[in-house]
């Protein structure tokens, strides 16, 4: 959410950010609600004022005048009842335009409409040549018999999956590699709820614009998150932390769960995008000091590129563009992971700037030196992400004979096992 001080100065502004991301919005009409509210809260705050200064009199009149009092105090009640209804309706369609204005991207952000338009920043590792003709990741968990899509569909649907033996392991040695370098680097392990009420979601920016991405329940009124940075931020609604408790840096283990809307006859085979995964988020909540957060946001980027190089993974990372951008975004990073059965690179992480604007949704506040309360900054980024990086796993260290090579990181992890090899009778059905 943004400032209201902000629009009012500012509203060119308002409406280039939302032009850049691709948001049909209105911001005169903003203003134009803003203004009928404040007149609406003058005049509810002017008849209570009267409201309570006749009905102290009250007490000391008598005779006509105290008749006239209670008279004067009836038709002020009556006014009230009429005009608290359409303010309190006011402050409501206030409150929805508020909440669909979006954060003006940073200056060093790329103007552009979609991720075509993304800037490369830097890359990592030379994806692999092969002397041989490279299988897909279903293909190899098919003969490693690790992963079974087939039966996963048969009693779950689409964009599902089953993983098992070796792959489950390979999973949670990813996961728990990753939860290692966070916990060495000062970050506090969560484990939290994947249930969260509505107010989550506001409070982070998934609601109102993202509901068709989520999966409802509605009978509890409760939403399935996509991230467990819901659960971080959400955590501190409402709360001013003290000044010297920040930066709080935060990660969790959850399963995550998208609907992927708008995904039909994309990535219809593998892992690359579905229903529900396994992700280690990293979260960030700090004071709302630009060069602060610049700095944390490159903590951020580079606790998952320190993931992705122990997995010996090429990448690459991107700035993202304007129109590439989610609402709340100010700056935002995407790190992309070489992928052989793309033909290239496939996003595996996304490191996000907020600034104030989840904060300002969450009540997330703090005393600064000067004894003012302030809104805080808050970030967050992938750490990983499964099953999409076994993708690359899979694939990128895959053998001639379809065997594929643990990275060294991952060996202990894996009870020191160095290469998963294929089921004998599994591999020979694909000659």
């Amino acid at each position: 959410m943004l400032d209201i001080e902000f629009v009012r100065r500012h509203p060119e502004k308002v409406a280039e950010a939302a032009r850049l991301k691709g948001l049909e919005l209105d911001v005169e009409a903003v203003l134009a609600l803003d203004r009928r509210r404040r007149e609406a809260i003058g005049r509810v705050e002017a008849l209570r004022a009267e409201r309570n200064r006749v009905s102290r009199e009250i007490g000391r009149l008598s005779g006509t005048e105290r008749e006239a009092a209670l008279a004067r105090a009836a038709q002020l009640k009556d006014e009230l009842a009429r005009l608290e209804p359409e303010l309190a309706s006011l402050e409501r369609e206030f409150e929805d335009l508020m909440l669909r204005l979006p954060s003006p991207p940073s200056a060093d952000t790329p103007v552009g409409a979609s991720s075509e338009d993304n800037v490369l920043d830097h890359a990592w590792g030379e994806p692999p040549a092969f002397d041989f003709p490279p299988r897909d990741h279903v293909e190899l968990g098919r003969i490693l018999d690790i992963l079974d899509v087939e039966r996963a569909v048969k009693f779950a649907g689409s964009r599902t999956y089953l993983l098992k033996n070796e792959g489950l392991l390979l999973e949670l040695a990813v996961v728990r590699l990753a939860l290692d370098l966070l916990v060495e680097r000062g970050y506090t392990p969560f484990g939290v709820p994947v249930m969260v009420r509505d107010e989550a979601m506001v409070a982070t920016g998934y609601f109102p614009l993202g509901r068709e991405e989520v999966y409802r329940l509605e009978r509890d009124e409760l939403n399935l998150v996509g991230t467990s940075e819901v659960s971080l931020v959400a955590s501190r609604m409402g709360e001013t932390i003290p000044l010297s408790e920040l930066p709080l840096r935060y990660c969790a283990l959850s399963t995550c769960f998208r609907r992927e809307v708008g995904s039909a006859g994309k990535d219809t085979r593998g892992l690359y995008r579905v229903h529900q995964f396994t992700k280690v988020e990293q979260v960030v909540i700090c004071r709302a000091d630009e060069e602060e957060s610049r700095r944390l946001h490159a903590e951020l980027l580079r606790n998952a590129e320190d993931v992705l190089q122990r997995l010996e993974l090429p990448y690459r990372v991107v700035r993202v563009c304007t129109g590439d951008m989610g609402q709340g975004q100010v700056r935002k990073h995407d790190i992309e992971t070489w992928m052989p059965s793309r033909g290239g690179y496939g996003e595996t992480h996304s490191c996000s700037s907020f600034h104030d604007f989840q904060a300002r949704r969450a009540g997330i506040r703090y005393t600064d030196e000067d004894g003012r309360a302030r809104f805080c900054h808050t970030l967050n980024n992938t750490a990983v992400a499964s099953p999409r990086i076994l993708i690359a796993l899979l694939e990128v260290h895959q053998m001639r004979d379809g065997s594929v090579r643990i990275p060294k990181a991952l060996q202990p992890y894996m009870g020191g096992r160095e290469v998963l090899r294929p089921v004998a009778d599994l591999a020979r059905r694909t000659d």
